[in-house]
């Protein structure tokens, strides 16, 4: 029989499906592995934006957690939203006591600029959460909140990436993908993986296309879902930048505003 791996998203909902856990578990499912999910909060949330959110209580977060890792084990975790200190802090202390790979993806404002991480949280994601991250995968307005490192160009991203490696992760991936063509490269969109010593820059066609809610979730999931298959950091990373450009580049029309990225790319290529 066989049983797929299994990995874990810890995050919040997104009622119009493009971001959080359900793009999180599509991306599980469409790279071969079983999610399961610990829900942290719901939103309502659509195409336009987030018109409200509501954080679960931390023992229901705790529950949920030991209720998956107890009975059926995970082989990776990935964290996504978590919107307050006592959050963040709960799902530290969890993570603390796995042994297996984990993506933190500090997700700070959604993709319409909606803030969905409390200002008093940001001392806990540095001094908690990071530190348990085999991966951190933030974004560049990440980078800035979490260090205070603004990035304009392609240079600055090794000084993002070893700002956010003195929290702790093992490994900082930079996503570059909100540089402009007059601050990077204006065909392509590009990561700094580092280690601190290794570095792999990830570079993909930049597509012109607006229909890319739930980007970050859906390369932090991929990369979770390729680490629990038994990659190695940089082999994940290169397979999850490469799932993420597909579903970008396949993206569509939702509602009045940002559509999401497509995660059934692959079925229709034939990958």
């Amino acid at each position: 029989m066989h049983i797929p791996p299994r990995v874990l998203t810890v995050a919040g909902s997104d009622s119009g499906g493009g971001a959080g856990i359900q793009a999180d578990l599509k991306t599980m499912l469409a790279l071969g592995t079983h999610g399961m999910s610990v829900l942290t909060a719901v939103t309502a949330q659509n195409s336009l934006g987030v018109q409200g959110a509501w954080e679960l209580p931390a023992e229901a977060v705790r529950a949920q957690f030991r209720s998956v890792v107890d009975d059926i084990g995970v082989q990776a975790v990935k964290t996504g939203m978590l919107s307050s200190a006592e959050l963040v802090e709960t799902v530290a202390e969890l993570l603390a006591g796995l042994d297996v790979p984990v993506v933190v993806d500090p997700v700070g404002v959604s993709k319409h600029g909606d803030a969905l991480l409390a200002e008093s949280a940001l001392d806990a994601v540095r001094t908690k959460l990071l530190p348990t991250a085999t991966v951190a995968t933030p974004n560049l307005d990440e980078v800035t909140q979490l260090t205070g490192v603004s990035v304009r160009e392609e240079a600055d991203m090794r000084r993002a990436a070893a700002a956010v490696l003195d929290f702790g992760p093992r490994w900082a991936l930079i996503k570059g993908g909100h540089l402009t063509a007059a601050d990077g490269d204006g065909d392509s969109a590009v990561d700094l993986l580092t280690d601190g010593t290794e570095e792999h820059w990830l570079r993909a066609p930049r597509h012109d296309n607006r229909h890319t809610h739930g980007t970050g979730c859906t390369l932090a999931s991929a990369l979770a879902a390729q680490l629990a298959k038994g990659d190695g950091v940089p082999q994940a990373a290169a397979a999850a930048k490469d799932y993420v450009t597909g579903a970008i580049a396949a993206g569509f029309r939702l509602g009045g505003g940002i559509g999401p990225v497509d995660h059934g790319w692959r079925l229709r290529d034939g990958r």
